[in-house]
């Protein structure tokens, strides 16, 4: 019972819907054919006597047929899924019996008046014809639901499958999309400080821009990027921080193993580079220094990035603008990879801040 309290379905199956289980007319000919022709040699044999065993199929089967086909299309799904057990129970047995009655009245008089030959010779309608009758109608029909429920599980179990994926893939559209307009945001100020001062760099820096642009317009709709697409796209963040902040800020960058051909989700590192700088060279009047580490090694990459934090200050990455950053990437993470692909780790050391990632590359 507890199977049909979690299980719904708000309408039966039909074969000619749209749906990833479809069972073809095809399938239903050949099913009801097979089981016929097993059912007439079974008896036959038994009776020792197979055109009355033929007759006898031929009667019945229509009457096993309308019985599943009325439980599967009707009773099941208006009864049984919303859990009236009762009313069920009472239609389903109702109609056994009525079938079972007809299936009396139409073999005495089509074919024989002992038509109960397995069983006691008579022809009246008797209580032990009938439980026994209706014992082999209730067999063919739970064998026939059995098959309709097993293939309605399937279906729902996968159309939740694809829901579920659905709803992840929305989820990392909208994280990306929330990272992109606040990268732009902080790189927008830079140019705008720039303007003020009416400075050389601007020009630069702009350019630098657009290619950051193309990057994001063009390339970060894909599940996976390049991973050499991305740290270019990360050089040309730290040559516009570079151009703003002059020799106060010092950068160290290390690339080593082969990049190439590895792929990562777009966006997913520059979210720690921003930070690094906005709580480190933005909030430090002294000299700051960010280094950034890459290294791949057995298809998994290892990124470090560590900053210079402000005197005496309390690092509360989640309290500040710049903490959504990272709450994506974690998000980011755990909607794309399983718990073994991936580590992270970040924190405060030593008056300095971060971020250790690995990462199984595509």
């Amino acid at each position: 019972m507890s199977f049909l309290r979690n299980f719904k379905l708000s309408k039966p199956f039909y074969p000619n819907s749209e749906s990833d289980y479809k069972i073809r007319p095809i399938y239903h000919i050949g099913f009801w054919f097979i089981y016929f022709l097993f059912n007439t040699l079974r008896w036959g044999s038994y009776y020792n006597d197979f055109f009355f065993s033929l007759k006898g199929n031929l009667l019945g089967f229509p009457i096993h047929i309308i019985l599943s086909y009325f439980t599967i299309y009707f009773l099941i799904p208006r009864f049984l899924y919303p859990r009236k057990f009762l009313r069920f129970g009472f239609f389903l047995l109702a109609a056994i019996f009525v079938m079972t009655l007809l299936k009396f009245e139409l073999t005495f008089q089509l074919i024989s008046h002992n038509v109960w030959r397995e069983g006691p010779e008579t022809s009246d309608f008797t209580l032990d014809y009938a439980i026994v009758m209706m014992l082999g109608e209730f067999y063919v029909i739970s064998f026939t639901t059995a098959i309709q429920i097993t293939i309605d599980w399937l279906r729902e179990t996968k159309r939740a499958t694809r829901l579920k994926k659905e709803q992840m893939d929305t989820e990392l559209r909208f994280l990306r999309s929330q990272i992109s307009p606040h990268f732009f945001f902080n790189t927008l100020n830079n140019i705008y400080a720039l303007s003020l001062e009416k400075s050389e760099k601007t020009p630069g820096i702009i350019l630098k821009l657009s290619d950051l642009m193309c990057y994001l317009l063009y390339d970060t709709s894909l599940k996976l990027q390049d991973l050499d697409k991305e740290i270019t796209c990360i050089v040309n963040y730290l040559d516009l921080e570079k151009l703003r902040h002059d020799d106060k800020l010092k950068i160290r960058l290390n690339i080593s193993g082969e990049i190439q051909g590895k792929q990562i989700p777009p966006m997913l590192l520059i979210p720690f580079v921003e930070n690094a700088f906005k709580h480190g060279a933005k909030k430090n009047n002294g000299q700051v220094l960010i280094k950034l580490d890459f290294t791949v090694k057995n298809d998994f990459l290892y990124f470090k990035i560590t900053n210079d934090l402000p005197q005496k200050t309390i690092y509360k990455i989640s309290s500040e603008t710049g903490g959504i950053g990272l709450v994506n990437v974690e998000k980011r993470l755990k909607l794309g990879y399983n718990a073994d692909e991936y580590n992270l780790e970040y924190g405060e050391k030593e008056n300095r801040f971060y971020v250790d990632l690995k990462l199984k590359l595509g």
